[in-house]
């Protein structure tokens, strides 16, 4: 059921007037049948499931799409190596089906394989270790092939000369270099892009995608919505309600009991690597399992994490990167390095929190990264666990545990085969081979190019900024930004590093202006 009177209904198409719209048709008629409450990932994953299933579908966000975890990751799409060494077999199976969905189905414009290279350096790796972590990498490849996706789309392990390994990291400590082991996983170009990508096909599957606004008095049948720009209330009943807020969700359930993982990256410019095409992988000393990895980024730059911290207390709307979390990054990444990197080459740190569901005792990094759908005393659904690589899977177990106890009137999940906005065989999308845009802006927004294009200049927003003058319009015009803010923070990503930030403010700050004043 799509708004009366909404010029952009049944569009991806997000904005201040549509959101105005769709508050007006809820208050006319409040009657859904699902309610969603969180705009990361996994709520914008369930709303595009069930809105794509023909259920009327509402998702509220009380700030906006992707402000919470879902934009602190390390960008990485991974098939579950990591979990294999500690022996969970099934969550590292189903990351590697979902990475595979989404490299091959959903958002190929937003992925890449990104090579993971691991030097062979007599005091980094020995030949026990290089054997171990070759045994791992050939039973991920087995995985990938079980996972049924293809070697066109992830390459085959393979082990590497020197030469060629300073080639792809030329910042490689290159005294007693044997080469170094290869395996390929998935990149996303931006975290937060992805759930901008689902909220907006979500829309034109008919979901109402409300930023700004609160859900209060959350029961299993409805909650009180507040629009946070107004003021303004409005009761809302549904025939479910699924709580994905992920770090906040002990918020929304009281029965819920989580213990959050703070994970945190360091960036730096590329250049300090010499400009890497491949992702330098440290094993941090005593483990088996964990690594550092440097990722080259979009806008020049190279992520350096992560960590894996405790992280009781209040939860922070940005937490913050702990002094120690940057000492242990920058020392076990250095050990690889020929060149050290100091604090003085970090030009921005960031830090998120896992959703980990508290099992007792022990570490956070030994908690089970899987997902678990419950169902509060009061009939709230609540998804959590999990990670960014699963979210489409996590949402299915979510709609359809809505739909099994609430006799919702919802088709089969089909989102594995749903191409997301932007994405090769979505209605929108138009090829990109040849089209003569910056590649930046085709790696961004994929077969929706065109429409940036129209939207205004491909001028730089400032100097030395990829970031252009159509994307700040077209983040306001099509992609729910309502201020300068979301889009620096989350449709650009320009405030990762404050200096960038700062740059294109001034600017950003008059187009927003301009836009949202018209």
């Amino acid at each position: 059921m799509t708004p009366t009177g909404n010029p952009h209904a049944g569009t991806g198409r997000l904005d201040a007037q549509r959101r105005r719209c769709d508050l007006d048709a809820l208050a006319a008629d409040p009657r859904i049948d699902l309610l969603v409450i969180g705009g990361g990932v996994t709520g914008a994953g369930v709303a595009l499931d069930a809105a794509s299933r023909g259920l009327r579908t509402v998702l509220v966000e009380s700030r906006d799409l992707a402000f919470g975890t879902s934009r602190w990751s390390s960008k990485l799409v991974h098939g579950g190596l990591r979990y294999l060494a500690t022996g969970r077999l099934a969550v590292a199976r189903e990351s590697a089906v979902e990475r595979g969905v989404l490299m091959t189905r959903t958002a190929p414009h937003l992925t890449r394989a990104m090579p993971q290279l691991v030097p062979l350096l007599p005091d980094l790796v020995g030949a026990g270790q290089a054997a171990l972590i070759r045994a791992g990498f050939h039973a991920g490849d087995v995985l990938r092939r079980t996972a049924g996706t293809p070697a066109a789309v992830l390459p085959r392990v393979r082990r590497i000369d020197a030469d060629r390994t300073r080639r792809l990291v030329p910042g490689v400590r290159t005294e007693g270099l044997r080469g170094a082991l290869v395996a390929h996983d998935g990149q996303l170009v931006d975290d937060a892009r992805l759930v901008v990508a689902l909220a907006r096909t979500a829309a034109q599957y008919g979901a109402t995608v409300l930023t700004r606004v609160r859900a209060e008095e959350v029961t299993g049948t409805g909650a009180r919505l507040v629009d946070t720009l107004t003021g303004e209330g409005l009761e809302i009943r549904a025939g479910a309600v699924i709580n994905a807020t992920g770090v906040w969700a002990d918020q929304v359930d009281p029965s819920i009991r989580l213990r959050p993982s703070r994970g945190t990256h360091l960036l730096v410019d590329a250049a300090a690597l010499g400009h890497p095409t491949a992702a330098l992988t440290v094993p941090v000393p005593g483990s088996i399992s964990r690594f550092v990895f440097a990722l080259p980024q979009q806008l020049g730059r190279v992520a350096i994490g992560l960590t894996d911290e405790d992280a009781p207390g209040p939860v922070p709307d940005e937490p913050q990167p702990s002094d120690g979390e940057l000492t242990f990054l920058l020392d076990t990444v250095n050990a690889a390095l020929a060149t050290a990197l100091t604090r003085a080459d970090v030009r921005g740190a960031y830090a998120g929190l896992r959703p980990l569901i508290d099992t007792g005792g022990g570490n956070t990094a030994d908690i089970s990264r899987e997902h678990a759908v419950l169902e509060s005393p009061n009939g709230v659904i609540t998804v959590v666990g999990g990670k960014l690589t699963t979210y489409r899977r996590m949402a299915q177990d979510a709609v359809d545990k809505a739909v099994g106890l609430r006799g919702l009137p919802g088709r089969a999940c089909w989102t594995a085969r749903l191409p997301l906005i932007g994405a090769p065989g979505h209605r929108d999308s138009r090829p990109v081979e040849a089209s003569g845009l910056p590649a930046s802006l085709l790696a961004r927004h994929g077969g929706l190019a065109h429409e940036v294009l129209a939207a205004g200049e491909l001028e730089p927003i400032a100097e030395g900024l990829d970031v252009t003058r159509a994307e700040i319009v077209y983040a306001v015009t099509h992609e729910g930004a309502l201020d300068a803010s979301d889009v620096l923070d989350r449709r650009t990503r320009l405030g990762l590093v404050r200096e960038d930030a700062d740059r294109a403010r001034k600017a950003v700050e008059e187009i927003v202006g301009e836009l949202t004043e018209a």
